[in-house]
């Protein structure tokens, strides 16, 4: 039990974290919204790489390896490490430096103003909570899928499940169910973010950041010393006839489709609570750290998860019944960090990572619904600082709860990088909409209409063709490719093309807001 006593007392060190930080609120909309715009570089390097660091990077990116080979941290973390930091640098400090000089908060509010229409964030509001959701999703079943297999055995009477076919003891029999853990971290993330806003994310987000790659770094050492050092895993691996095309470079993923995975990581451009982090900074320095560290703190956080992922194929073999790719890097944690205290403090480092996004995504939606719903509807003045606080809280609670429910009907179904995977790419899809903003005079309100309604088609055309449809006998595994390219390949040119046309056969922008926004 020693291991189910660390990861509970981990979760009580982040309530206390939500008590702390709610003594630092000052009770303001805008402390509660963006912290004052008063985080500096160090915080602002942890908040933002905590924030891209979910579930879908450890428990995600190590089931994938499982299933795909080495080649998925090329699809991945190698163009996130490099496209992150250029968006961090092209987009990010801009829109900071936007968003302080006209008291922005939300990206619908931007665009608002960058595009002169009211409609225009009623429009983006849906479709980012939307694209949203399947993020939070990521986390939640993540987390109830980590949490099963870590403590497994642990209560055979109160969660038994039944004998494998062949006789042997189900590995998951005694674990905390899904329903269970997830329903628990959505409390606790709920709790910390309802009492101390973006400053109580900010602050987690540090602690959970140094806390799951410290933790990150002591599972791969135990786990690779406990399988004979990295070139007797590596070895097993070889040696195993399921594992063996796992070390395959080619075969398992394409090139064009290898390729085409450079695009996933330009969603960072769009992300709403992205947009809000960047909203917090002290200055355009605060950048700094985070453009230089975050390629290498993704190296530092996959490259373990992917090998774990290769590992776990030689050790584990294929998956039994009521087994998923998801629940790898719990089996091999409880199976190989022999140490009650040390699994207790890798789980507690999963964990982790996966509620350092949850916590800023949950915010990220009160924030915009307050702002960019009941604020435009009724107007400013018409609350104060209290209520709006109040109003965002509550919507928190309702998306929480949502997300939940989701969770447990797609728990069984959802691949977790998968699911990912089509959040990214609605983003990603996006990109071309932020850009443009940014750096093109010329680009108009018809044409953001076009690239929106055009990517919000697309994406449910193909998300619903990929994830929901029933598929063959066979191809439920089966990653979608278009043309052996990924879905965002056509997603963004279809944005880019829409984006293009509509603006250049619509009016130009007034002078007005050319002076604005490019003075």
């Amino acid at each position: 039990m020693t291991t189910f006593y660390i990861i509970v007392g981990y979760l009580a060190l982040l309530l206390g974290l939500g008590v702390i930080s709610n003594r630092f609120f000052k009770g303001t909309s805008a402390d509660f919204f963006v912290v004052s715009r008063s985080v500096g570089s160090f915080l602002l390097l942890m908040s933002i790489f905590g924030t891209t660091m979910t579930g879908f990077a450890l428990v995600g990116s190590t089931g994938k390896a499982f299933s795909s080979g080495i080649g998925v941290y090329g699809l991945m973390a190698s163009w996130s490490g490099l496209i992150h930091s250029a968006v961090f640098f092209a987009v990010g400090i801009k829109l900071w430096a936007v968003g302080k000089r006209y008291g922005y908060v939300t990206q619908c509010e931007y665009f608002r103003d960058r595009f002169e229409s009211e409609r225009l964030g009623y429009l983006l509001f849906p479709i980012l909570v939307l694209l949203v959701i399947p993020y939070l999703l990521v986390g939640v079943i993540a987390a109830g899928k980590f949490i099963q297999p870590t403590t497994a055995g642990l209560f055979m009477e109160a969660f038994p499940m039944p004998n494998l076919p062949n006789g042997n003891p189900h590995p998951l029999s005694g674990g905390v169910p899904p329903w269970l853990g997830s329903g628990v971290i959505c409390l606790i993330v709920l709790f910390y973010v309802f009492f101390g806003g973006l400053r109580g994310a900010v602050w987690a987000n540090t602690f959970q950041t140094i806390v799951f790659m410290i933790t990150g770094v002591i599972a791969f050492y135990m786990i690779s010393k406990n399988l004979g050092g990295l070139k007797s895993a590596s070895e097993l691996v070889a040696a195993s006839d399921f594992a063996a095309d796992r070390l395959a470079r080619e075969g398992l993923i394409g090139k064009m489709q290898f390729l085409s995975y450079l695009f996933i990581p330009l969603s960072v451009g769009m992300f709403p609570h992205l947009f809000q982090h960047w909203l917090t900074a002290k200055s355009a320095k605060s950048f700094k750290l985070t453009v230089v560290a975050h390629p290498v703190f993704i190296m530092i956080v996959w490259l373990p998860c992917i090998l774990i992922g290769i590992w776990a194929a030689a050790y584990l073999g294929p998956l039994g019944p009521g087994q998923s790719a998801n629940s790898v890097l719990g089996r091999m944690i409880s199976q190989l960090v022999h140490s009650p205290v040390l699994s207790g403090l890798v789980g507690a480092g999963v964990l982790a990572a996966i509620m350092s996004s949850l916590d800023s995504q949950f915010m990220c939606l009160g924030t915009m619904f307050t702002r960019d719903v009941v604020i435009r509807k009724f107007g400013e003045d018409r609350f104060t600082d209290n209520q709006k606080i109040w109003i965002a809280r509550g919507f928190i609670l309702a998306i929480v709860f949502v997300t939940y429910l989701l969770s447990l009907a797609l728990a069984n179904s959802a691949h977790v990088f998968d699911l990912g995977v089509w959040c990214f790419s609605g983003f990603a899809a996006l990109f071309p909409l932020i850009f443009a903003a940014v750096y093109w005079k010329r680009v108009t309100l018809a044409g953001a209409y076009s690239c929106i309604i055009s990517t919000a088609i697309v994406w449910c055309i193909l998300f619903y063709n990929d994830i929901l449809a029933v598929k063959p006998p066979g191809m439920e595994e089966e990653e979608m490719l278009i043309g052996g390219m990924m879905p965002v390949t056509i997603m963004i040119a279809v944005s880019a093309v829409s984006l293009i046309i509509g603006s250049l056969l619509s009016k130009k922008p007034s002078e007005a807001v050319i002076r604005k926004f490019f003075p």
